[in-house]
This record gives structure tokens, sequence and C-alpha cells, in this order.
């Protein structure tokens, strides 16, 4: 179905910038360039293929694309004497054959609803001399990438997205423009995925969505996410995650469900984005600052071990000091063991890119540096919590720095290193379930020893 002669053993190499969703949509790339025959490799400079999977949700993003895409330009000819370079997802799908004027290198295009079309665009470049980029940004009659070929990162870890797309037009915020609406898959679909996962030996699975608690309302009239959590958790997966999830949506049902499936992880990333009701309302989130803390409390006595992380703006258009100081009370009441932290990024086309604002870059900057200041205080404050205790770890890979630690995520999705036992291999153990008393805990990691066998 995806032969492509052009492409039969070509050299490919794709870099990812985002979300998840992002992650996932690159493995269904490697999985349709894998069928056509072609290799991976690990450096650009080998590359008959390169392929930029972006982000449009912060401006640095752009950037980072046009700087490494540009460089194309002058990198080292290519094994085969001719490079294509592809850029997809979401700048791909918001600027379409205008890429062309900001990229000079591209030469296919392909958006978030096109990745099976990306064998032919691929080959279509190959064989054609013109200078001309090859675009497929169409969302008509696309079927979801999860019935594409996929080559994993991981072979223990997998995403199963469950939708795509967004209803909710935060006014800062591009996805539902490059996303478009929400569209969830079929129940049965999900968990058979789920089913078939397990049975190829995956420990921990993350169901992706741009806001998994609406999942269903589309196709089934009512949310259906709850529902969907307990399905999966029957089907024997150990570890079960999810994101993303919006807090005016996550309802008791879902609570209770979290509570009661053993395999879902004591781990919630819930974005909140400012404390201040008045930015709330501003920025379109559905939801007040007491509501939000009301739900935390719900979560948290259902799962008193649960370990939150969020994402938060600063520097919307016309947030003061007063809102900044109402975000930093609420981090120290939902007192989040991690979050993403971003100063505000104008994004062209949202309704937010027409608010006017005249603070100053140097008071947005210094609320954002003791914003970051009091969530390292709180990371370090959680992390004593497991100090001396015994966590599960799910092993990744060994550590950049030193071969013989290795690295993995507890339950609560915090970073754990241990050293590797004399005489063992980290093939023994990466992708394996351990156990490690906990001996040291930082900021933003945990240190331990060993213990018993891996599972």
């Amino acid at each position: 179905m995806y032969e492509a002669e052009e492409l039969v053993g070509k050299t490919y190499h794709i870099k990812t910038f985002g979300c998840q969703m992002n992650l996932h949509d690159s493995e269904r790339v490697r999985g349709l360039l894998d069928v056509c025959g072609c290799n991976e490799v690990e450096s650009t400079d080998d590359a008959d293929i390169v392929i930029f999977m972006t982000c449009s949700v912060r401006e640095n993003a752009d950037q980072r694309l046009y700087g490494q895409a540009s460089a194309m330009v002058s990198a080292p000819t290519s094994p085969s004497g001719k490079r294509v370079v592809a850029i997809g997802g979401c700048i791909a799908q918001r600027d379409g054959e205008t890429l062309k004027k900001k990229v000079p290198a591209v030469d296919v295009v392909f958006g978030t609803s096109a990745l099976a079309s990306v064998p032919s665009l691929l080959s279509a470049a190959f064989a054609d001399d013109d200078d001309s980029v090859k675009v497929d940004t169409s969302e008509e009659h696309k079927g979801f990438s999860t019935d594409l070929p996929s080559h994993r990162d991981q072979a223990f870890h997998a995403w199963v997205p469950i939708m795509t797309g967004c209803n909710n037009f935060c006014t800062y915020c591009i996805v539902p423009y490059v996303r478009g609406r929400e569209r969830s898959r079929m129940f049965e679909a999900v968990v058979g995925e789920c089913e078939r996962l397990v049975a190829d030996g995956v420990h921990e699975i993350t169901l992706l969505g741009q806001n998994v608690n609406s999942y269903g309302r589309d196709l089934y009239g009512t949310p259906r996410f709850a529902e969907l959590l307990r399905a999966v958790g029957k089907t024997g997966i150990e570890r079960l995650r999810f994101t993303s999830s919006n807090p005016k949506d996550l309802t008791d049902e879902t609570i209770a469900a979290m509570k009661e499936t053993s395999a879902v992880m004591p781990h919630l990333h819930l974005a909140v984005q400012s404390g201040s009701t008045r930015i709330l309302k501003k920025m379109n989130r559905s939801y007040t600052r007491e509501e939000y803390l009301d739900l935390v409390h719900r979560l948290k006595a259902a799962m008193p071990d649960i370990a939150f992380s969020t994402d938060i703006i600063v520097g919307f258009p016309g947030e003061t000091e007063e809102d900044f100081e109402q975000t930093l009370s609420l981090v120290k009441e939902a007192a989040y063991s991690s979050a993403y932290t971003f100063i505000y990024s104008k994004r062209p086309g949202t309704p937010a890119a027409k608010f006017e604002d005249n603070t100053s870059h140097e008071v947005i900057q210094e609320r954002f540096n003791r914003l970051t200041d009091l969530v390292a205080k709180q990371a370090f404050e959680a992390n004593q919590k497991d100090l001396h205790t015994t966590v599960s770890v799910l092993v990744e890979s060994t550590s950049k720095r030193d071969n013989r630690v290795m690295v993995g995520h507890s339950e609560k999705n915090q970073t754990v290193h241990f050293v590797l036992p004399e005489g063992h291999v980290s093939d023994d153990y990466i992708g394996k379930i351990v156990d490690v008393y906990v001996e040291k805990a930082r900021t933003w990691y945990l240190k331990g020893t060993l213990q018993g066998e891996p599972r």
C-alpha cells in the first residue's frame, strides 16, 4: 500500500519538536518509511531524507525550525547525492507552501492529517528536478494516524491517541487551528490497540489527546473517558497514563476511575495556566481559580499520594502584579511536584494576539524567575517525601553522563537513577520494572539502590 520505488534504500533522520502527539506522529512516519525500504540513521549528515516534525505553540519552536532546516542548504552532500527536506506537524499545517519563503531548503510539506501522504510526497520530490515544494495539508477524508505502521522509540512504552483536535479555543492557543476540531476514535479501536500492545510486551501506555476528558463526546453524545480508563486498565497493562487534561471536563466519574483502576499511575498533568480568575476568563479557560483548586482537593482526597504537574503562562496580556501573586499562591496550595513554565508567546491568528499589553519584558522576566524559584522549591520538597522509601521504576535508558547509571521514571513520574550491579549489563534492565530504595532526593531526580530483580 505504501510502496515507493524511489525511496528503497534511502536513509532518513527525523527531528521532533513539541508535544507527545508529535512524538507519536513521528513514530508513524518512521513506520511508513521503514515499510518503504528506508533505513533510519542518527545524523542529518548521513540522511537522504531529513524530516522536521514541528510545533507551533510557542514562537521559539518556529525559530528553532527555521534555523535547523535552513542549515540543510549548507549541509554535506547526502549518501545518495540528493537530500530531500520535509516539514510536518503544526507549523506545516499552519503555513503550507508559504514555508518555502522562510525555509528555502524545504522540498516537502505535510500537515497534521496528511501523514499517509509522506511516501508519495517524498517520492515526487526525489523524482522531480525542479525546485517546487510538494504539499499536502488537506484535512478532508483523513483517517487516524493510528491506522498507519509504527516504529516506536521504546518497545516498552506506547503513545495511544484516543482523539485529535480541540474545541476549547483558549485565546492564546493555536492548536484548534492546526489540529482541527475534536475527533474521537471508536472506543473498541482504542481498547483493541491497547490489547495488542500489551500482547507485544508493552509495560506502559500513555493515552493522548488535546483534551482527553472530553473523549467520545463527538461520537457518543457524552464523554466516555472514565469508561475508557477502566476498559484499558483491564487489558493487563501495568502502567497507564494520560495527557492532556482540561480541568473543566475532569469529572467525578473520571476521578473514581483513576482511583479504582490500579494501572492508572498516581500522577496527573493538570494545566492551570494562571491562578487569577480574571486572567483565566481572558484566556477562555472556562473555570475559575476556586473551581480548579476544588478539583485538586477532590483528586487528593481520592488519591492521597497523587503528584501534580502543570503548565503556567507568565506575562499574559493584561496580567497585573496582583494576578501574578494569585498564581504564586495557587502554586503553593496545589503543591505541584513539577511545572512547565512559559513566558507568554504571541501566536498570530489567535484572539490574544490582538490584546494590548504594556508590561515591560523586565517585569515579566522578574515574575517568571520568582515562579521558577517557587516551583523548584516545591519540587525539592515533594521529592523529600520519597526519601528512604522504595519506589517502583520503569527503566528507560542509561545516563548520558555515565553508562553505568540507569535512568527511569517512578509511578509519580519522577526521574530515578540507580547504578548497575557489578557484572550486569544495561540490556538486562531497560524496559523492565524494578524497585529502587531512595537514598538521595534532589530537586529534579531521585537516586538510590536497586532492590531485588527486574520484572
